[in-house]
């Protein structure tokens, strides 16, 4: 099993195809960390908990120590994965540092090249930015992070050069289509998603793209994830600031499809996504 985690919806940035803001009413709820307990309790093999959001480092680090001590002292082989824009980490490095160098934490950030990836309304999140944010992780942390990139209509005429760029920093980029969710009103069309990765495989830059990489082996007939694998909803959870619960991240943005968190909890049981009995 894998957990999704929203503990917040705040960000620092404000990017034009944001998915995720509108998770909860209130935007100072915080997700109970009892319940990410209560889950591990459930599932003790849970593999992985994804951090996102919102962005997870408007979250104090005292939040995550509490989450990564729980696992350590019930001997959980839980890894912590987040996902962040790292602009906290970038301005205050000394207070993510030490949770980033645990073993059991791993971290990605976002990138894409064009107007839609914004620090303030006003000001756009650069390649030169995205370098001193990288340059300064692989000084204080000791590797680059991959990156997501999101494409739609406004930037996919720079798609490809976000894998360009994964390769002269080597390190993976994961090219995603923008969904139908949130600030983004039109999900981009998957017929030219298709196109890109194409694109992609004959400049031999698949090396370099996550998405691309399981197309690949989704045609050699290997074992692929979402959103190649339509089995997703058997192993994976959300939970969203407010609690709400989910089989699916993108059920979660749009609040669909809720499952009831503590029927699932205490039932022998894995309830299914489009009807929350167990």
């Amino acid at each position: 099993m894998e957990l999704i985690i929203k503990p917040t919806e705040l960000c620092n940035f404000k990017c034009t195809f944001c998915s995720s803001p509108n998770l909860t009413e209130s935007k100072a709820k915080l997700l109970e960390i009892d319940k990410i307990k209560q889950f591990l309790k459930k599932y003790p093999d849970t593999s992985t908990i994804i951090v996102n959001g919102g962005d997870p480092l408007l979250v104090k680090p005292s939040y995550y120590e509490e989450i990564l001590n729980y696992i350590d002292e019930h001997n959980l082989k839980t890894t912590l994965s987040f996902t962040t824009n790292l602009w906290d980490f970038y301005l205050h490095p000394d207070k993510w540092t030490p949770i980033f160098k645990r073993e059991n934490v791993g971290v990605g950030t976002s990138f894409n090249y064009g107007e839609t990836r914004r620090i303030t309304k006003d000001k756009v999140y650069t390649e030169d930015i995205f370098w001193k944010v990288s340059d300064l992780f692989l000084e204080k942390v000791g590797y680059r992070p991959d990156f997501i990139s999101v494409i739609n209509d406004d930037n996919e005429h720079t798609a490809i050069d976000n894998v360009r760029l994964a390769k002269k920093m080597d390190v993976e980029c994961k090219l995603n289509y923008a969904v139908g969710s949130g600030r983004q009103s039109n999900p981009f069309i998957l017929s030219k998603v298709y196109k890109i990765y194409l694109e992609i495989i004959k400049e031999d830059l698949h090396h370099w793209e996550f998405n691309t990489k399981q197309i690949i082996k989704k045609m050699n007939k290997e074992h692929t994830i979402c959103p190649r694998s339509r089995e997703c909803d058997l192993h994976i959870r959300c939970l969203q600031p407010d609690g709400d619960y989910y089989s699916c991240g993108a059920f979660g943005d749009d609040k669909e499809y809720a499952i009831d968190f503590d029927a699932e909890m205490n039932s022998d049981k894995v309830a299914s996504p489009l009807n929350d009995s167990p």
